[in-house]
């Protein structure tokens, strides 16, 4: 596994943009609704699609960015429209439940089919069942269903990132960690607003829901470092050949390249 130092080191300087712009966020504080307060609130989230691009576009040679990467854009994208949509709460509020409920399900089928993880699955149906009683005294109209179908959408998403970490088998990384915790983040933002907004009032709720929103995205936008062999180390003599690590499975390979035909051949 790459040592989380190195890639801090490697990853930190492409991720100030996004800290300092929560930064100015949280530390102008505009009022809602305002146009420049919907541009400072998704000014991180355009940070961390520009973090997306650059990571993508430094693969080997020959190579297009990862299907990987250009799903977690194009949650981010959906993201800041939902982001925008939200500023003006009263209005648009389930315009930007739609937003995110696609960003969702875009981040859902990007983390994958497998492994299934039943275990996983259950504790996030409990999970799912127990936040839909608690806040469905309070839903009503449109909201009793679009609510229902928005926490499965969610819990499906954390489920995905959750069951590819696989922990216990010790098959994890780091970037999969960060992932998963960015998921669990994402509901805990969005378990929040509901609960404000259907329950009762939470205090500090706009806080509380964007410090773990942008945790949440951070986490899963660090997922995409799986998908760069960011330990590129050498350049064989005479070829096309690089040896370098494959972040997913740890093994030493060579990356042949031949026009625009790629394989890795496992160095024993």
């Amino acid at each position: 596994m790459t040592n989380p130092i190195t890639v801090i080191r490697c990853l930190g300087p492409k991720l100030v943009p996004f800290m300092k712009s929560v930064l100015v966020y949280f530390v102008l504080w505009l009022p809602e609704p305002s146009a420049i307060a919907a541009l400072v609130k998704i000014l991180p989230i355009i940070s961390l699609a520009a973090f997306v691009i650059m990571h993508g576009v430094k693969l080997p040679r020959n190579l297009t960015m990862h299907r990987f990467c250009y799903g977690i854009l194009a949650g981010l994208v959906f993201s800041c429209i939902g982001d925008i949509f939200l500023v003006f709460n009263e209005a648009y509020f389930i315009h930007g439940l739609l937003a995110f409920a696609i960003a969702q399900l875009i981040y859902a089928i990007n983390f994958g089919f497998k492994p299934f993880k039943w275990s996983v699955l259950l504790v996030c149906t409990a999970v799912g069942m127990s936040s839909y009683i608690l806040m469905y005294p309070g839903l009503f109209g449109p909201m009793i269903y679009l609510a229902g179908v928005y926490i499965a959408l969610i819990l499906y998403m954390i489920w995905r990132a959750v069951a590819r970490l696989q922990f216990f088998e010790k098959r994890w990384t780091w970037s999969k960690l960060a992932g998963s915790l960015g998921a669990v983040c994402f509901a805990i933002s969005d378990l929040t607003l509901g609960i404000n907004k259907f329950v009762f009032p939470v205090p500090y709720v706009r806080a509380i829901v964007m410090f773990t929103y942008y945790a949440a995205q951070l986490g899963i936008v660090l997922s995409v470092v799986d998908y760069h062999r960011i330990d590129d180390v050498t350049k064989d003599s005479g070829d096309d050949n690089r040896k370098c690590v494959d972040v997913n499975t740890n093994e030493t390979v060579i990356a042949k390249t031949n026009g625009f035909r790629k394989e890795h051949i496992k160095v024993e």
